[in-house]
């Protein structure tokens, strides 16, 4: 049995910082080194890592036998390329994350809170971080001294929105425990979401609870895909590398820490601050580990002290902010409910059956066992849909991650759990609510036409051939009306063998309009292959497309395009391939399609997402796009709107033209619904 030394003592809060302190383990420790407990027994050998002669952390088995701290043997192979035991030959991507049964032996150790002096619990070493959060005094202390610090009051923010300067960014960045080098407010940025209107003195909210993290992603193969879609960039009006979707069964959705909505900071220790979107990709598109730094929102703090004495603040849980979770009752994805589940004894099971859906990301009860603590209780239901589970976000969970926080949990366990209208109505309930129609795009109207972002134009070229009659043109396309966000017939390989790789004009990701006069722009898929093998046959063949193009510096072009080409070309599967987000950003407006989105809301809270946009001096006229949507917030429960979504409407007045100062009031006068008419593109695969 190895003895574990306890590697800071924790009994006194001297000098203790909310910014040096560590969110995971309450210990002050270098970002990069491993995090530290205090364990109250002894450990056996078997559990202890032979590097750093400590309790395994995020444990790695190598090919040889061997298990050791990720950090420790992602640091140790850094320098050497051998076993530390064995001295086999050996990489990172060669290992592989312990099993189930040994993260579970190492979550179930005892520990202290490291803050001893004033608070003396006890606990599994996987139960410290919902601790520190939630029950710790000293933990909520310093957090809630930072923020005073930190936060300006309303009247200087709303001077600021005086001077042209969007006053959300500043309430927004006030929270962030990241450098102040990047708290600076970003020109024309709005936050009409987190507005407190002159009446509304009694607000439960405060302020913006966000915070800086670090993941880790491992790729097993280097062209593997991380699962993330993301947005925005230096050369785009979102600036930051924001996280538009992540992929289902992906290697971030198994990871389960990153969600649409968080900005990517670093990459490696490789600042995504200020550069361009293509030289976001190429850095995500790094072999092996990824160490990402992310800003994560985590909703509204309550202002009302006694319900932040019962309810969770600062986790990243969805649910955790009981005014939103009521509030969105009215919404058209359903309500959100928190059901607290008490055990008679630690291991009593719950008696839930959790599934994946094959059409929907996420963790759902598929059945709940009669007789079983659950049953029961009958607050919970089949079908609801596990949002959070002890402040455990699993938004994009897996059922096996939910049925493992369950074990560690203690007698309580906390649900956050979305329940559908329909399900509401075959409960009894009195609610008239209807099932929400399926989604109805229209051409972007005449009244909503407006050039592309600065920095982004299209061009429109023709091709004209002769050809022998069974020749192929050699392309393979996809997109069409039928396609997720109604994308145009796009072409996604020009194969080396057809009549238009020889003629050299047409590229990967342009758009098709026509062939020999027959218009392809409002087909589904299925319509513009029979149309493109039906003109094909003819001896002579017009082809009209159109390039979109972005205006980088002609150095950054060569380099990302070197970059990108290496990474398309290692991916066979072209039917699968996607043209960039800031590609679409370069089409034209009569070739949108629009969608209306209507949110609704109860009492004073915020519609819940912050905008970038309009007249800006040095940029002119620019989209607004949505750049940030706050969790526990009626945009965020009804979960249409993404990060990178262009608004060209609001109420049906469109939005071109308009600045800041306009679209303020206009979001603002809408105090219980707002039909917003939005184009979205899926955001670029990484």
């Amino acid at each position: 049995m190895a003895t574990t030394e306890t590697k800071v003592s924790g009994s006194s809060t001297v000098g203790l910082s909310w910014a040096r302190v560590c969110k995971e383990c309450g210990q002050q420790h270098d970002s990069q080194d491993s995090h530290l407990y205090e364990y109250q027994d002894e450990v056996d050998d078997e559990l202890v890592c032979h590097i750093c002669l400590q309790p395994l952390l995020k444990p790695m088995d190598t090919p040889c036998g061997h298990t050791y701290c990720f950090h420790c043997l992602s640091s140790f192979l850094k320098e050497q390329d051998f076993c530390p035991v064995d001295r086999q030959r050996l990489q990172l991507h060669q290992c592989r994350p312990s099993s189930l049964l040994v993260r579970n032996l190492l979550d179930k150790l005892t520990v202290m809170c490291p803050h001893c002096a004033e608070c003396q619990q006890t606990m599994q070493r996987c139960e410290l971080q919902p601790h520190l959060h939630n029950r710790c005094p000293v933990f909520r202390r310093l957090r809630e001294e930072a923020e005073k610090r930190k936060r300006p009051s309303w009247n200087e923010l709303k001077g600021r929105k005086g001077d042209g300067e969007g006053s959300g960014d500043a309430k927004h960045s006030a929270t962030l425990s990241r450098n102040s080098t990047r708290d600076q407010p970003e020109p024309g940025l709005i936050n009409p979401a987190y507005e407190e209107g002159e009446e509304d003195n009694n607000s439960l909210r405060s302020s913006l609870v966000a915070e800086a993290t670090v993941v880790e992603l491992i790729r097993d193969e280097p062209g593997e895909e991380l699962g993330l879609r993301i947005v925005g960039g230096k050369d785009t009006p979102l600036g930051n590398i924001v996280i538009q979707e992540i992929v289902r069964d992906s290697i971030a959705a198994r990871d389960g820490r990153l969600a649409p909505g968080d900005h990517i900071l670093e990459v490696n220790d490789i600042s995504l601050a200020s550069v361009p979107h293509t030289r976001a990709i190429a850095v995500l598109q790094l072999p092996s580990l990824l160490r990402l730094t992310v800003m994560q929102e985590k909703g509204f703090k309550l202002r009302d002290q006694r319900s932040d004495q019962n309810q969770p603040t600062s986790t990243g849980s969805p649910g955790s902010h009981s005014p939103h979770s009521n509030a969105t009752s009215s919404n058209n994805p359903g309500t959100v409910l928190q059901v607290t589940l008490v055990k008679s004894q630690r291991t009593e099971p719950l008696g839930i059956k959790l599934i994946r859906k094959s059409d929907e990301s996420g963790v759902f009860i598929l059945d709940l066992l009669a007789g079983g603590l659950a049953a029961k209780d009958g607050k919970l239901r089949n079908s609801d849909k596990v949002l959070a589970i002890n402040g455990h976000d699993l938004r994009h969970g897996t059922p096996e991650s939910a049925a493992q926080i369950i074990q560690a949990s203690e007698m309580r366990v906390n649900f956050v759990v979305m329940r559908s209208a329909e399900a509401q109505e075959e409960g009894g309930s009195s609610r008239t609510s209807r099932r929400t129609p399926e989604p109805q795009y229209f051409r972007r109207r005449s009244t909503y036409m407006k050039d592309p972002p600065g920095g982004f134009s299209s061009q429109e070229k023709t091709v004209s051939l002769k050809k022998e009659p069974r020749l192929s043109l050699g392309i393979t396309i996809a997109g069409g009306r039928d396609c997720r966000s109604r994308l145009p017939v796009y072409i996604t390989s020009v194969q080396p063998v057809g009549c238009l790789h020889r003629d050299g004009t047409i590229k990967r990701g342009d758009v098709l309009l026509s062939i020999n006069g027959v218009d392809l722009t409002q087909l589904t898929y299925n319509e513009a292959v029979s149309v493109l093998k039906a003109q094909t046959a003819q001896s002579q063949v017009v082809l009209r497309v159109i390039q979109t193009l972005s205006e980088e510096s002609e150095e950054d072009t060569e380099a990302n395009d070197d970059e990108l080409d290496i990474a398309e070309d290692s991916r066979d599967d072209t039917l699968n391939w996607t043209p960039l987000w800031t590609r679409w950003l370069g089409l034209p407006s009569h070739m949108h399609w629009c969608r209306d989105i209507v949110l609704q809301k109860t009492n004073n809270e915020s519609w819940g997402f912050s905008i970038v946009g309009g007249y800006e001096e040095s940029h002119g006229q620019q989209p607004f796009f949505i750049k940030t949507i706050v969790p526990g917030t009626p945009a965020h429960f009804d979960g249409r709107l993404k990060c990178g979504d262009e608004i060209v409407a609001v109420n049906g007045a469109t939005t071109v033209g308009m600045n800041n100062s306009s679209l303020i009031p206009m979001l603002k006068l809408q105090k219980n619904k707002v039909t917003l008419t939005v184009v979205s593109w899926p955001g670029s695969l990484v």
